[in-house]
């Protein structure tokens, strides 16, 4: 069986779709349980061969995500998940963001790892923007990425880089960069299992939430400006990574990130001055 959260919209909802081709159980998981449900009716009325269910539940309420991998053991045995529930930084301040992108991901986790058996496969959602990066990242906040799910994670993490986290852009490259720590940690767990995570880093793509994202600032235009392939990326491209990280084709893959982007991160690195400290582009 399978799970695909966020999957009311967007890149969620194009890994709904092509999870469910390859599983016998679909749970389609998302806080919008309307638009769930318009995922799940688009699914179910083509020949797919998964039974699709919605899940209506928030990813940061660690009693639900509990909840959703008591289900998912009575329903059968975990093959493939795909997650990309998230906000972006025009979605709320830097407590949510960090909560939603990275705890979020850390207590999905958290609850499926003992579900992992041979062959599961969970792709996590990160992003480019930690790429986007210079220089390197304060060790003390490094230190606070290793354990997300430390009730004071917060605080921790404002104490360690001061009034700069609470900038909505600034948190969201340091969930990212958290997603990365996670995926990196939770391999040697899934992997002693027979089961494999990955994340992947999207670049500039055309969805609801990046387009959101382009109203409220020029970021987003000038980076697709400098992809070197010339556009935005689409959904169906994502999942189609996404896809290939979750299936059998990929069985030595384990714990790593890859970047669908068209280019922009190696189109910055190779135009940036030495000793640059951040890309101009960086989302703040």
């Amino acid at each position: 069986m399978g799970i695909a959260t966020g999957a009311g919209r967007g890149m969620g909802r194009a890994c709904a779709a092509r999870l469910a081709d390859t599983v016998d159980v679909l749970l389609l998981v998302d806080r919008d349980e309307r638009a769930a449900a318009e995922t799940a009716a688009v699914l179910s009325g083509s020949e797919r061969r998964a039974q699709v269910n919605v899940v209506a539940l928030d990813i940061t309420d660690g009693d639900a995500v509990r909840g959703l991998a008591s289900r998912v053991s009575e329903l059968g045995r975990l093959r493939a998940v795909a997650h990309a529930a998230g906000i972006s930084p025009t979605m709320g301040d830097w407590r949510q963001i960090l909560t939603v992108d990275l705890v979020g991901s850390a207590l999905l986790t958290e609850a499926l790892a003992p579900l992992a058996t041979a062959g599961t496969a969970v792709v996590c959602f990160a992003s480019m923007a930690p790429l986007l990066e210079g220089g390197r990242g304060n060790p003390d906040a490094e230190t606070v990425l290793g354990d997300p799910l430390d009730p004071h994670f917060l605080e921790r993490l404002h104490a360690a880089l001061g009034l700069v986290i609470e900038s909505p852009g600034i948190a969201y490259t340091w969930a990212k960069r958290g997603v990365y720590r996670l995926v990196e940690r939770e391999a040697v767990r899934f992997g002693r299992a027979g089961g494999r995570i990955c994340s992947v880093s999207p670049g500039i793509i055309d969805t609801p939430m990046g387009r959101q994202e382009a109203a409220s600032r020029s970021t987003n235009d000038r980076l697709a400006r400098r992809t070197p392939l010339g556009r935005e990326g689409h959904p169906d491209e994502v999942a189609s990574a996404v896809a290939f990280l979750l299936s059998d084709e990929a069985s030595f893959i384990n714990g790593i990130d890859i970047l669908v982007d068209g280019g922009v991160v190696a189109a910055l690195r190779s135009a940036r001055p030495a000793g640059s400290e951040q890309s101009a582009l960086l989302p703040r």
